[in-house]
């Protein structure tokens, strides 16, 4: 999270933000909430700043509307970037995730962030994701001193909301073009284009960068469904199972159970139970030659 670190006089007064995010749909990169705050004797000026909501202006105007704000000592900013690597774990663990209930914490964070380093918070626009009014009851419950306006197209309703669209966008934006892939093969860009699923230079890119089994470089969101079809020119992998305590209870049928992976590497796709076969190969030959054992204990 990143904001002005110094806490200006005036956020001792009665403040409002807006929350707004950029990067939802694609399926390249970070997901990036922003929220802008000011007094909420600032609101008048605020609507003469010409701040819209990000996706109706060109980059040339966000971008200087953005350096415009940054130096406005009457307007505080910060920004939460989720990495594409942390929505794919999330939405792809056991216990799921889901988008909703990650966008949901990353805009109360940002209301926790600007309360904790003093700002005296009492208006918080936001705009909606999921159910506006559920929304608007989730964030009160938190922060019962706060009241809080969650609407559809907020970024084009309230110019504070309009502000953090700017600050979320611009900050995604960047993001991508200074984006210092993790990978090292050969022949690898940054032509990726906007990232969303149906950009003609994304997709381009993400066939040029289809591992067979590795899936795609870590700037791709696995848990999209885009990458799904990809999937099925990935090889197969099969996992032995681990050796069993002779005396363990979780595994007491002899039909000791094995993964059959027909869609593998980093992709995270979900395994059907359906698909595992009987083993009783015993473990992996990896954890064998190693002398590699299970710990229960340190």
């Amino acid at each position: 999270m990143n904001s002005s670190p110094i806490l200006p006089k005036w956020a001792s007064e009665a403040c409002m933000m807006g929350i707004d995010e950029a990067g939802r749909g694609p399926v390249l990169g970070p997901m990036v909430y922003g929220c802008l705050y000011c007094a909420v004797s600032y609101r008048s000026t605020l609507s003469s700043l010409e701040f819209a909501d990000s996706k109706t202006l060109k980059e040339e105007k966000r971008e200087e509307l953005f350096e415009n704000l940054k130096i406005d000592e009457s307007i505080g900013w910060a920004v939460d970037i989720i990495d594409p690597r942390e929505l794919s774990a999330k939405m792809l663990k056991k216990s799921k995730i889901n988008l909703n209930e990650i966008s949901h914490d990353s805009a109360s964070g940002l209301v926790a962030k600007a309360l904790d380093m003093g700002v005296l918070l009492t208006e918080v626009y936001v705009d909606t994701v999921g159910d506006a009014e559920k929304y608007r009851i989730k964030l009160s419950e938190r922060f019962p001193s706060i009241k809080f306006i969650v609407a559809k197209k907020a970024d084009s309703l309230y110019p504070v909301v309009s502000g953090a669209s700017i600050v979320a966008k611009v900050t995604r934006d960047r993001a991508l073009r200074n984006w210092m892939l993790d990978e090292t093969a050969e022949n690898m860009h940054k032509n990726f284009g906007s990232g969303y699923p149906g950009d003609p230079e994304t997709k381009a890119w993400m066939n040029d960068h289809q591992h067979s089994v590795f899936g795609f470089p870590t700037l791709v969101r696995f848990s999209w469904g885009t990458c799904t079809p990809y999937f099925k020119d990935m090889v197969e992998v099969l996992w032995e199972s681990d050796k069993l305590d002779e005396e363990g209870s979780a595994y007491k049928n002899t039909n000791r159970r094995q993964l059959k992976l027909s869609n593998v590497g980093i992709t995270g796709y979900k395994r059907k139970s359906e698909e595992t076969e009987s083993s009783g190969k015993g473990r992996c030959k990896f954890f064998e030659s190693r002398k590699l054992e299970i710990v229960t204990q340190f």
